[in-house]
């Protein structure tokens, strides 16, 4: 049994851990009010932007609309864009992400395709440098967060962009973390290009329409003007639901720790007690028997 030197050593750095965990708990929640705002402001418009661009795709021709729209025509080299967190202390927030992540890349390398990786965060650059390294095309930091600019989104984007044109790839997909509750995320994989299309949901009528929509000039020219944009604003909702959902798991991963270090803090105690009152009967117990013999 460890001595009571020992035993309180260790109950003052529980004690000093609680706080700190208390304390990024408190941070985090602060800063992920104004996270989930940001995310939920940012899906009516990412989500009107893909109705439009939807009911657009649909009378569009398939073997020669825009590249953005239905992809090359090949699936031989796909670009994954991996969004993770820079920091850890969130759970298992970043841990899906990569177990996601190494699944997908082995799946389509099973599949003969060749994958690449643009990675935004540091915390799955650098969990998956070892397997994959080679195939990063491009890794980003300090995009997250409660200040995500749409000009990061945008240099995304235009990296996509020219890498499709010089044939570097022919499909891209997303994959970040949604944000569902304060107590749940969810792992989502988003194809980016080719678009994804619903024909059901471009065949029926959108909510408060009396008319077709009549497009000036035709849908072929305002798909083309239009689709960089939907990419771009695609990613950006992407992200900031990323952040949003990073926040929401450091807030309850720290609760959980700060409770956690409460419970090992009454134990230690319980045990400290025990150990001292044991020392104290030892004491008295050889003062009297020392007694008894004079």
């Amino acid at each position: 049994m460890a001595n009571l030197k020992d035993l309180k050593n260790r109950i003052k750095s529980v004690k000093s851990t609680q706080k700190i965990t208390s304390a990024m708990k408190m941070v985090a929640a602060a800063k992920l009010r104004r996270a989930q705002e940001n995310a939920e402001q940012a899906r009516p418009y990412s989500t009107r932007m893909s109705e439009m661009i939807t009911s657009l795709a649909v009378k569009a021709d398939p073997n020669s609309g825009p590249v953005l729209l239905v992809g090359t025509g090949a699936t031989a080299n796909h670009l994954l864009v991996v969004v993770s967190a820079d920091r850890g202390l969130c759970g298992g927030f970043n841990g899906g992400i990569i177990r996601s992540t190494r699944r997908e890349v082995l799946r389509l390398q099973g599949e003969g395709k060749t994958v690449r990786l643009l990675m935004v965060g540091r915390k799955a650059t650098d969990a998956l440098k070892r397997e994959f390294s080679d195939i990063f095309v491009e890794t980003l930091e300090g995009v997250q967060g409660t200040e995500v600019q749409f000009s990061d989104a945008d240099k995304i984007s235009q990296k996509i962009q020219s890498m499709i044109a010089d044939g570097s790839i022919d499909t891209c997909s997303i994959v970040f973390n949604k944000f569902i509750s304060a107590i749940a995320q969810e792992v989502t994989f988003r194809s980016l290009v080719p678009v994804e299309i619903n024909a059901a949901d471009a065949e029926a009528p959108q909510e408060g329409s009396v008319a077709p929509n009549e497009y000036e000039p035709d849908e072929a020219s305002v798909l083309t003007d239009l689709l960089p944009r939907a990419l771009t604003t695609e990613i950006y909702a992407s992200i900031l639901e990323s952040s949003a959902s990073e926040l929401a798991a450091r807030m309850t991963a720290m609760d959980n720790a700060t409770r956690n270090a409460g419970d090992l803090i009454d134990r230690l105690t319980m045990v400290y007690n025990r150990s001292r009152q044991a020392a104290i009967t030892t004491e008295l117990i050889e003062i009297i028997s020392g007694a008894e013999a004079l």
